[in-house]
């Protein structure tokens, strides 16, 4: 079984080695179509599952990246939620439910890597959904009108 996971891959878009053989990609999503803008978007995980309801054991990976879809006010069809998908409504419940579903697969000693975009939600409404973990640290990078933010979790024994 493969170290690492991502949990909401898309099209792989953060990792510079996109078949890198130490990770399983993951996503309830499987796309192959050209945008509008014409650039072809790809979505084909290893695994088809829903980052709410993990298809592994207890404990299974070293490290798990969770970059899940950032908005909700999209249109379904647009290019933006084809990209990089859309949360539901009830997206509270659902990110909670992922978060637990990371560390229930992260090995004790493990690394989660979170990365949010808060053009909509904050990121202080979705981290009190990660308690009763907290980040060590992260970085946020100003774009515009919203930042990207990445925050590094350590699951202890």
């Amino acid at each position: 079984m493969s170290m690492v996971l991502d949990a909401c891959c898309g099209s792989r878009m953060a990792w510079y080695d996109k078949n890198n053989p130490l990770v399983m990609f993951m996503d309830n999503r499987q796309i192959d179509e050209t945008l509008c803008d014409g650039r072809r978007l790809i979505v084909c995980p290893e695994v088809v599952g829903d980052f709410r309801h993990m298809p592994f054991p207890d404990q299974s990976f070293y490290l798990v990246f969770f970059d899940p879809p950032h908005m909700h006010q999209l249109g379904v069809s647009s290019w933006v939620a084809r990209k990089y998908g859309v949360l539901l409504p009830t997206w509270r419940d659902d990110l909670k439910a992922g978060f637990e579903e990371c560390f229930r697969v992260l090995k004790p000693c493990g690394t989660l890597v979170f990365k949010w975009s808060d053009v909509q939600i904050s990121f202080d409404d979705v981290l009190q959904l990660a308690l009763p973990y907290k980040p060590l640290f992260g970085h946020r990078r100003k774009q515009g009108t919203h930042d990207t933010i990445w925050s590094v979790f350590f699951k202890d024994k």
